[in-house]
């Protein structure tokens, strides 16, 4: 009998959070507390899950256009303008699709060629290499220096591109660096893909989640919105993850060919979804900035309290995320978070989960509450204590 299965699909490998999310499912114990989910703490606004629910009460449960509701593509650049100082033709220039990371797929797909060189700094989103390979592309890799605040530098990008580089990955504020991308740094970027004539597809799902300074979207900069596809989403800003929309903006001779592959094979997104993400945009500011405070008050404490561990975590300005180090412990990423969950009963991702080059680091979400996070590093201070001690003891015995 042939082999049914596709090498291609048989040959990438499956997400490397998943493992941690399997383990805490096979201990079933609720005592164990998750720092591993990307996903906000936060129920969907209520006013946003009213007009979801009048959406379903008025029988709007019909397609919608395959680029998704006029007023809702409407109301993305009406946003997109008032927040990034960028405008698109919501007729031609959005398209709404099943979550950020279909619009990240057919981005890819719309713009590659076999062979087609996709440059991926990392760490960063699990879906980026997959989606690129499954496009027929090539992955090329950067990876991201701590001593750099996990940012890409112009020097970085300039190294690893080739003849056949096409596409750069923008994925900024970062998944799960928490690294930004500041106005001084994408100007340098934008510099170098002009010349060197690559596109940029951002992926700016967090960008409503940045503390101190306002996100800037490199599509904003001079030259940069013709070559530049941006992706974003409600999951995060407003807390609607499985409402599972998002968009993308870029020109419109990009825009016909993803929504090409988009209505072949998803048709339109959720229609009550839009309706709801209709209000988020008219009537969720005031949500999205007392989601962002909180955030920010978790971010601060997590620095803190790492940092009074004797782990070194830089401080990072955007997501949900901190990244901190444990090269100090001298154990693998996976080693430790293993040890950890069945010693303490904490689960947290391996920086490895996002690229090879996150190997002695940990994502930690701060998407719980604060209540929840001081136990969670209470624990975890326990173990690294016990880590340093039998660290000392071994290293006293070898004397």
């Amino acid at each position: 009998m042939r082999n049914p299965l596709s090498e291609k699909i048989v040959n990438i490998k499956p997400s490397g959070i998943r493992k941690f999310f399997d383990l805490v499912t096979e201990m079933n114990d609720p005592e164990v507390i998750s720092l591993g989910v990307g996903e906000p703490d936060f129920d969907t606004p209520w006013h946003i899950r009213e007009e979801g629910i009048y959406a379903l009460e008025k029988g709007r449960t019909f397609y919608t256009s395959n680029s998704g509701l006029m007023e809702l593509r409407t109301e993305i650049s009406k946003y997109l303008e008032r927040t990034c100082s960028v405008t698109y033709d919501p007729a031609h220039e959005v398209v709404i699709t099943v979550g950020g990371s279909e619009a990240i797929d057919i981005a890819l797909r719309a713009m590659l060629d076999p062979g087609d060189e996709v440059l991926i700094p990392q760490p960063s989103y699990v879906s980026y290499v997959p989606c690129t390979v499954l496009a027929d592309g090539v992955p090329v890799i950067i990876n991201l220096k701590e001593e750099n605040e996990f940012r890409l530098t112009k020097e970085e990008l300039l190294e690893a591109i080739t003849d056949k580089t096409k596409v750069l990955i923008l994925p900024f504020p970062n998944n799960p660096t928490g690294s930004i991308m500041r106005r001084k740094d994408l100007e340098e970027i934008a510099q170098v893909c002009i010349e060197k004539d690559i596109f940029v597809l951002s992926d700016e799902i967090y960008s409503a989640l940045t503390y101190g300074e306002p996100h800037v979207t490199i599509a904003s900069l001079p030259g940069m919105k013709e070559r530049t596809i941006l992706i974003n989403g409600f999951s995060k800003a407003y807390a609607m993850t499985g409402w599972r929309l998002g968009y993308a903006c870029g020109p419109r001779e990009l825009m016909e060919q993803m929504l090409k592959i988009h209505q072949f094979a998803i048709m339109c997104a959720p229609t009550t979804s839009q309706y709801a993400a209709v209000d988020a945009l008219r009537n969720g500011d005031r949500d999205v900035e007392l989601m962002r405070q909180s955030y920010d008050q978790r971010r601060r404490f997590l620095v803190h309290t790492f940092r009074e561990m004797g782990l070194e975590c830089f401080e990072p300005f955007g997501a949900f995320y901190v990244f901190p180090s444990i090269k100090s412990l001298h154990m693998t990423s996976d080693e430790f978070a293993e040890k950890l969950l069945k010693a303490e009963k904490v689960a947290v991702v391996p920086g490895t989960a996002f690229g090879d080059c996150g190997e002695g680091f940990l994502r930690i979400s701060y998407a719980y509450s604060l209540e929840e996070l001081k136990e969670a590093t209470g624990r975890i201070a326990r173990f690294v204590k016990k880590c340093r001690e039998a660290q000392n003891t071994k290293e006293a015995k070898d004397a």
